[in-house]
């Protein structure tokens, strides 16, 4: 994976994982942006049926965690999640929601983004802010 894979070979690496169960799908990729979008059904919804708050939070870490991955040399670095934070403003309980990942700091050793989740019409649902750490391989060792 790097910033020339397409978005039929990012959609893959979600084979067999989380983002699968929830049904996750990259639509867009580029230089510190990244787009996904996610269904609300039973896998993503809370016993009151509405979006969980835990499944946004899982949607913006994996925007931002593959945005910061697909800007690194994966040989060399490993992408971790160090920090993230959310504001749920909005509840929604059909259709899809659309995350866009924007980064806002690149640093040698961090990447910070802002991650907004909206619904089919574009009403705000959550805003996130991540922290990606980028560790040098060899120190994980």
């Amino acid at each position: 994976m790097n910033k020339n894979s397409t978005i039929v070979q990012l959609n893959e690496l979600n084979k067999n994982t989380m983002m699968e169960v929830m049904g996750v799908e990259y639509l867009e990729a580029g230089e510190g942006y990244l787009k996904a979008r996610m269904p609300v059904n039973d896998a993503t919804k809370q016993p009151n049926g509405i979006l969980h708050g835990g499944a946004n939070l899982a949607l913006a870490e994996t925007v931002a965690g593959l945005g910061s991955a697909i800007m690194v040399d994966l040989n060399t670095y490993a992408v971790r999640g160090a920090q993230v934070s959310a504001n749920h403003v909005g509840t929604v309980s059909s259709g899809w929601v659309y995350a866009e990942g924007n980064l806002i700091h690149k640093g040698i050793n961090t990447h910070v983004w802002n991650i907004d989740i909206k619904n089919e019409e574009g009403k705000l649902l959550s805003t996130c802010r991540l922290t990606n750490f980028i560790i040098l391989k060899k120190a994980l060792d």
